[in-house]
């Protein structure tokens, strides 16, 4: 089965962002993590947050260049999960 990780919503309210840029990738696809562990770090122009790993399983896809703008809602991990 895989799940896919969604950039989730930065704040609440009609001034929250909208995006953010991929800071740095803490893992590469092949690897496997853990539930909780760091995926990816995100910046706006407000704040550097971490994205946790919402399952077990093997990295199959990221999405995004390091410094490239991902939209609140895309999927940017896939992670494949056993059953």
């Amino acid at each position: 089965m895989q799940t896919e990780v969604k950039l989730p919503a930065l704040g609440e309210g009609d001034d929250a962002p909208t995006s953010a840029k991929v800071s740095f990738w803490c893992v590469d696809p092949g690897e496997t993590v853990a539930e909780g562990d760091d995926l990816v770090q995100m910046l706006t122009d407000k704040a550097t947050f971490d994205v946790p790993s919402p399952a077990a399983g093997k990295v199959v896809e990221v999405r995004g260049a390091e410094d490239e703008s991902i939209n609140v809602g895309d999927v940017i991990v896939i992670i494949e999960t056993e059953g």
